[in-house]
């Protein structure tokens, strides 16, 4: 499960140990991995090493459209079916290797060529291709930005987003049917709500509270100190 890094408990955590788990915690938000892959992780043993599975799967998804693979039918499911097989794998690993930053960014890039490559191939319109690139690109965006500034995204918008893996099977699945539009109609419609609603929710209420930070902060600043006197014997006289 993807949730903010709770504080160690003991008192003086360990500086290496603490960046260590924050490394961690913050690569596998930008995975953005959903409810399929948190469900078979703890049964994949150690897992593969991420950046050569990850990197093989978008050197794989590049040949078979080069090789021009990807057709009507059900060879529609093939570049969903590489990546999932290729990047499941690496999902129990502890992303702590040198080069192992470079995941999410492969992955990105082979689950944005993946639905690029069907969606061409069934006929889908461009423009909804590109508006759900842009809406799964910008929840990235998103989580990094918050991450950074240690502000964690909710462990259920992981899971409602999907996952790269469950989107990338439905848009294969769509596509096989011969039904591939309304499926991406209705799947960049949703995701967009979701991802649109959650961070304008969250910003706002991280605005809110941090007005209200300063205002408290500013008061306590005019406050003078006869009344912080005052204020704090009576307080003093209830307790």
């Amino acid at each position: 499960m993807i949730t903010q890094p709770q504080a160690a408990a003991t008192p003086t955590p360990d500086p290496d140990e603490e960046r260590r788990r924050i490394q961690t915690a913050r690569l596998l938000a930008y995975r953005d991995d959903g409810p399929l892959v948190h469900v078979l992780a703890g049964k994949l043993g150690k897992g593969l090493p991420p950046v050569p599975a990850t990197l093989a799967a978008l050197l794989a998804v590049i040949a078979v459209t080069v090789t021009g693979l990807v057709q009507p039918g059900f060879t529609m499911l093939v570049p969903a079916l590489i990546v999932l097989l290729l990047v499941l794998p690496t999902a129990p690993r502890d992303h702590l290797g040198r080069f192992d930053w470079l995941t999410p960014p492969l992955l990105r890039a082979a689950e944005f060529l993946s639905m690029i490559v069907v969606g061409l191939a069934a006929g889908a319109p461009k423009w909804l291709l590109f508006v759900l690139v842009y809406v799964v690109g910008y929840h990235t965006y998103d989580t990094v930005y918050r991450t950074r500034q240690s502000i964690w995204p909710p462990a259920w918008v992981f899971y409602a987003g999907l996952g790269w893996e469950l989107r990338l099977l439905i848009i294969g699945a769509g596509a096989a049917l011969g039904v591939l539009t309304p499926v991406l109609a209705a799947l960049t419609a949703y995701l967009f709500v979701l991802f649109a609603v959650e961070s304008v929710t969250s910003w706002v209420r991280l605005d809110k509270a941090s007005a209200q930070a300063a205002a408290d902060a500013e008061q306590d600043l005019e406050q003078s100190p006869e009344d912080a006197l005052e204020q704090a014997t009576g307080e003093a006289e209830k307790a």
